[in-house]
């Protein structure tokens, strides 16, 4: 905050006379332009204000470490910009640095503030301060991730403008970045220009980008083209590039190629990890074939291979829409045992399939057992096994879970009203009001329309009827 040392006198003048202050104004205007001819530096001109730190207590002796500290603390970027620009205009002794400018970009990055960026970067490169490569990388990883993939091209270009060497890791951020938005020409075309446009020489993880690139494509035999032509380019095709060409196959539907790429993954003398053999059993999955897919998971256990969540995740899938909703619920236990904690919409799926098979006892005993091992459940699962409850005539179970939940966490409008509907469904309208009310009195915005009508209607008699006994 700066405050010039006159203007509190002539807010004065102003209030009190609107004539006069023009007046005093002009006075005032003539004095400043004789003050300011005056004085001839910076530091004179700066004396002449009030500076007010943006944050108290402001420390006294400040260092880059103290300064990127408190930059990354601040949960309001605009404070943190405020933070940056006070330290190195007004603070004694201080200048900014690369360290403390990269401390405020991968701040506002991360937050998608951009717009103060360009002329932070344009400051950085006038200041002639020596910069790294990370803090390009950072800024191209951001703006790939906030599906600007323009911009992080620029970044890109312009990193050399630093005099900074781009490197084949920017590089293959920056490609990474373009698969995440889905520019796969432009991932080639960068590709085909890295020696020569760009000086940089490609590696593995160069390469294996390509291959996701023109597999997400669906030009899987420019991939498997690109995979033959890697040791002639001095690189070894890895496990990550054999996988991505599986995946290829899998999203294709084509099994054969997919266990044909896996075998040449063993002639080739490499292990099979985690998600090569998940992506195998993917793809087994998606075509129906259970049986195979879970052969693929015994023999990944045999070789001593640990499934990770995302295995879980596929084989809990494919149980569940074959019907198998208790060997699904022994996996997510399993799952469970390991560590792993299944996603809200995995549970909901599981809780629904054991429900639609007439288990709702053990659909509650998932419930027990994520309360168990710590997972919290989500209103998502507690809206689904509410919603099951009361189809099958259990509302007070399903009132006494809802009460249960009510006292660690906060129901949302869905799950009122799936408990809502179970109970005027039931012809407990009485009931169905008191939770109406409760809804009311925490200040919840309501979703009528997801009620019906005729429950509206019957909830609105209720609630008048309680009003009349209590009067």
């Amino acid at each position: 905050m700066i405050k010039h040392r006159n203007i509190h006198h002539l807010r004065g003048i102003a209030t009190a006379n609107p004539q006069s202050f023009h007046s005093a104004t002009t006075t005032a205007d003539d004095h400043d332009e004789q003050l300011l001819s005056n004085i001839k530096s910076k530091s004179e001109l700066l004396k002449s204000y009030t500076v007010t730190p943006p944050i108290k207590p402001w420390p006294q002796k400040l260092t880059t470490k103290r300064l990127c500290s408190i930059i990354a603390q601040q949960q309001n970027v605009d404070l943190a910009l405020q933070i940056f620009h006070y330290a190195g205009n007004y603070h004694p002794n201080f200048r900014n640095n690369y360290d403390t400018y990269q401390s405020i970009i991968h701040k506002l990055s991360r937050r998608r503030a951009f717009e103060p960026i360009n002329s932070l970067l344009k400051e950085l490169r006038q200041s002639q301060t020596k910069c790294g490569e990370d803090l390009f990388i950072t800024l191209i990883r951001n703006y790939g991730i906030a599906s600007k993939p323009k911009e992080a091209i620029r970044i890109f270009l312009e990193i050399n403008d630093f005099g900074v060497q781009r490197s084949v890791r920017s590089f293959n951020t920056l490609l990474n970045a373009l698969v995440q938005n889905k520019k796969y020409d432009s991932v080639h075309i960068m590709f085909k220009n890295s020696r020569k446009r760009f000086d940089i020489v490609p590696n593995v993880f160069t390469c294996n980008i390509l291959l996701k690139a023109l597999c997400k494509k669906d030009d899987v035999e420019g991939a498997v083209k690109v995979l033959d032509e890697m040791p002639s380019m001095a690189m070894v095709p890895n496990v990550v590039s054999y996988t991505t060409i599986m995946g290829g196959y899998v999203d294709r539907g084509d099994m054969v190629g997919a266990k044909r790429a896996f075998n040449e993954l063993l002639d080739r003398g490499w292990l099979p990890d985690a998600t090569t053999y998940t992506v195998l059993m993917d793809g087994f999955c998606k075509l129906g074939k259970f049986i195979d897919a879970t052969k693929v998971m015994d023999e990944m256990e045999e070789n001593g291979v640990e499934p990770n969540d995302v295995t879980y995740s596929v084989m809990i899938e494919a149980l569940c829409k074959e019907n198998k909703s208790g060997e699904a619920l022994n996996m997510i236990s399993d799952m469970l045992e390991k560590k792993y904690v299944p996603s809200s919409g995995l549970c909901c799926r599981v809780i629904d399939a054991l429900c639609r098979e007439g288990k709702v006892d053990k659909a509650c005993d998932l419930w027990t057992i994520l309360l168990i091992k710590n997972c919290t459940p989500d209103n998502a699962i507690l809206s689904t096994l509410i919603h099951w409850l009361c189809n099958e005539g259990k509302i007070w179970e399903a009132r006494k879970l809802f009460d249960e939940f009510d006292r660690g966490s906060i129901p949302s409008v869905l799950t009122y009203n799936t408990l809502i509907a179970g109970m005027c469904d039931k012809g407990e309208l009485c009931e169905a009001g008191r939770l109406w009310d409760c809804m009311g009195s925490a200040k919840r915005v309501t979703r009528m329309k997801g009620l019906g009508f005729w429950r509206r209607c019957w909830i609105k008699d209720a609630l008048r009827m309680n009003r009349l006994i209590l009067s």
